[in-house]
């Protein structure tokens, strides 16, 4: 049977850990082997921390919305509601623009934060969210019963 956990929290980063905390605690539950935690920990912070950075860059007062669902794989969904464009983050910058000494620290906390999710998650997915406006952070991770 799948379990699904939704989160949703106003856009500071003090509830950055709290998602970190739950994810990791559903991800125990849903059997993603002890070994594949601190991915899990790093990754859900990594998004979470991205969409708060979004929203504040923005001036958005909307929720960030993160869920959690258990089945052939444990997913996480995290959930912003800025512009698609600055949902990419630096990603969609060209070079010279990158090395600009006026992108704002919440620029930059996306863009880091797009590069390590990249880096360490697997299967990952970034698109535009399926209504409104906002991008989708998707991440997946075996689990052994």
């Amino acid at each position: 049977m799948m379990s699904r956990v939704r989160l949703s929290f106003t856009p500071a980063p003090v509830h950055v850990r709290t998602a970190r905390l739950v994810g990791v605690a559903v991800a125990r539950r849903a059997g993603v082997a002890e070994e594949l935690l601190d991915e899990v920990r790093l990754a859900i912070g990594e998004a979470c921390a991205r969409a708060v950075a979004l929203h504040r860059q923005y001036g958005l007062t909307e929720l960030v919305l993160v869920e959690m669902s258990d089945g052939p794989t444990y997913t996480v969904r995290v959930i912003d509601r800025a512009p698609i464009e600055a949902g990419l983050g630096l990603a969609a910058l060209p070079p010279d623009e990158l090395a600009d000494e006026a992108l704002t620290d919440e620029a930059l906390t996306v863009g880091v934060g797009f590069a390590l999710l990249a880096g360490f998650v697997e299967d990952l997915q970034v698109r535009p969210v399926d209504e409104g406006v906002g991008t989708e952070v998707r991440m997946a991770w075996p689990v052994g019963r």
